[in-house]
């Protein structure tokens, strides 16, 4: 089979040290080897060979995505003073008619043209999930569950979700996205978690994202809880009808067992250090999304803690329904500001929150597959414009300047994405 032989000023295959004048080799969309560009050459002289200039990487993944919601942009745009402001203003946009399929693809090839190889997905509607697939990228796409009272769940909940899991084209992975502890009565909650389980399926769930859904599930108090009152379809949910439950939104999934390795949470903003313990021991991955949460008006993910801690992170643009772009690189650039203003002052930062975009997210979608460049590993590849050939340097300008847009991005062993001229 033909071996194709990909060399760049610096390779960074994450697991280990960069390597100047690197190159990896790839045959069958598979890794067969990474080294000094004379080394990997010599093993393989005959080789199709691709010159890059720039920092070559495992292809990023970004571990919360609605490319369904591409289309939207116009509301990411717009400034807003927390989240029920932006709530309103997405809800009023979504509820007009439009092409998901079509906005998903458009998100797709964003992301091909921003380096990332794999996402997590979610989606509210069966055809945007065929667009990961029709894109070639890897990860999961998730079908998001939202509504549900304990009562209407058990007369066809269950039923309905599996019949919307079909819908949805494989590859990739499909997985069950119980969208929220406020929009999912507790009953749910704890069945979701096990049919999830059942199937052998992951979870990705929206959490700790804002102050009044820490008081929703707290005390039943606060804004949300005094708007869910008003309503027919939340009026009766559990935690408002015995005024919360007394516990952190971390604390709550956990005594419902939604918390296990097969679940990953994005967002994670309002958690102390017992709920980062939580979430350490339970093998969860949070996926911060800092870009989104600045547009919405919410307070920083507390990243610096995240790291000091151990806790793996991953790293999600959100949708550009709350976010300006969907560069994971440009959320990789402001989780570094965010970062060094919190005191993190470790000189492994750049290193990390590059680990987080690549291989922590593939730990939080189950890839075991993908986030390092290992012989063996699927060939996700990804190379950036940088204008140092030190490692070190070249690392640090990566992490600090962000770029939007990749040189070119290689998934399964395939270019998906080259820039003009390059």
């Amino acid at each position: 089979m033909t071996v194709e032989l990909h060399r760049a000023p610096v390779v960074l295959p994450i697991d280990r040290p960069a390597i100047v004048d690197g190159a990896v080799a790839v045959r069958a969309g598979r890794i067969i080897a990474v080294g000094p560009h004379d080394t990997v050459a010599a093993l393989y002289p005959d080789a199709t060979r691709y010159e890059w200039d720039g920092l070559l990487l495992p292809g990023l993944v970004n571990a919360h995505t609605h490319l369904q919601y591409t289309s939207m942009a116009e509301v990411g745009r717009a400034e807003h003073d927390g989240f029920e402001t932006w709530m309103h203003a997405f809800q009023e946009l979504y509820d007009q008619p439009h092409d998901w399929l079509d906005s998903a693809a458009a998100g797709a090839a964003l992301s091909l043209r921003g380096g990332v190889t794999a996402v997590a997905e979610i989606v509210t509607d069966p055809d945007a999930g065929s667009a990961v697939h029709d894109a070639g990228l890897h990860g999961v796409v998730y079908w998001e569950v939202m509504g549900w009272l304990d009562a209407d769940w058990r007369t066809g909940g269950r039923d309905e979700v599996l019949a919307q899991l079909r819908r949805i084209p494989s590859p990739p992975v499909v997985g069950l996205s119980p969208h929220a502890v406020y929009s999912l009565d507790t009953g749910v909650l704890r069945d979701l978690a096990g049919l999830a389980a059942e199937l052998g399926i992951r979870q990705h769930i929206h959490a700790a994202e804002s102050a009044w859904e820490d008081a929703y599930v707290r005390t039943g108090t606060g804004e949300l809880a005094d708007t869910w009152r008003t309503l027919e379809q939340r009026a009766d949910f559990t935690l408002l009808k015995e005024d919360g439950c007394g516990k952190s939104v971390i604390e709550y999934l956990d005594d419902l067992g939604s918390l296990s390795p097969a679940t990953h949470l994005a967002h994670g903003i309002y958690v102390d250090a017992e709920d980062r313990r939580i979430l350490r021991e339970r093998g969860v991955v949070v996926a911060l999304c800092p870009r989104s949460n600045a547009v919405i008006g919410l307070n920083p993910p507390p990243v610096a803690d995240y790291l000091r801690e151990g806790n793996v992170i991953a790293v999600g643009t959100d949708s550009l329904s709350s976010s300006p772009s969907l560069s994971l690189l440009e959320d990789v650039a402001a989780l570094h500001r965010l970062a060094r203003a919190q005191g993190y002052a470790g000189a492994d930062l750049h290193e990390r929150l590059l680990t987080a975009a690549t291989r922590g997210g593939a730990v939080a979608l189950g890839l075991d597959d993908a986030g390092t460049l290992t012989a063996g590993r699927r060939a996700d590849l990804a190379v950036f414009p940088v204008a140092s050939t030190v490692p070190a340097d070249a690392v640090a300008e990566l992490v600090e300047t962000g770029p939007a847009e990749a040189v070119a991005t290689v998934v399964a062993g395939r270019i998906r994405w080259q820039a003009p001229g390059r």
